[in-house]
């Protein structure tokens, strides 16, 4: 079973940031794209950013200008920053990451924008 471990998540007061982490193992190989995607009650999972195996990078219109996705492929490990949070941006984070065949999911971590 293959764990991915998102951290980084929290209270904060809109306008402030947070820096979201997720660990995929260092087993797991031949790691493609890495996405971000935020659950909120009531509504779809929307993927927040992407970045590809070539570093190539996509973000919802909502966030575009605020966050910023990357990766280090020596750790197997992405990150999100972001920046200029708003009420809107409120729910549980989660980290995909898609190899040759497979794609596995993190637990979340909760983020929560008060305005």
């Amino acid at each position: 079973q293959v764990q991915l471990v998102e951290s980084g998540g929290g209270l904060v007061r809109s306008g402030e940031s947070l820096r979201l982490s997720c660990v995929a193992p260092g087993s797991l190989l031949s790691v493609q794209t890495m996405r971000w995607y935020r659950d909120t009650p009531g509504k779809p999972r929307v993927m927040v950013a992407s970045i590809s195996a070539r570093g190539l990078t996509n973000y919802a219109d909502s966030v575009w200008g605020r966050f910023t996705i990357s990766r280090d492929d020596g750790t197997n490990t992405m990150h999100l920053q972001m920046d200029k949070l708003q009420p809107d941006d409120t729910g549980v984070y989660l980290c995909n990451v898609v190899v040759v065949g497979a794609g596995y999911w993190g637990q979340g971590t909760r983020v929560t924008v008060s305005s």
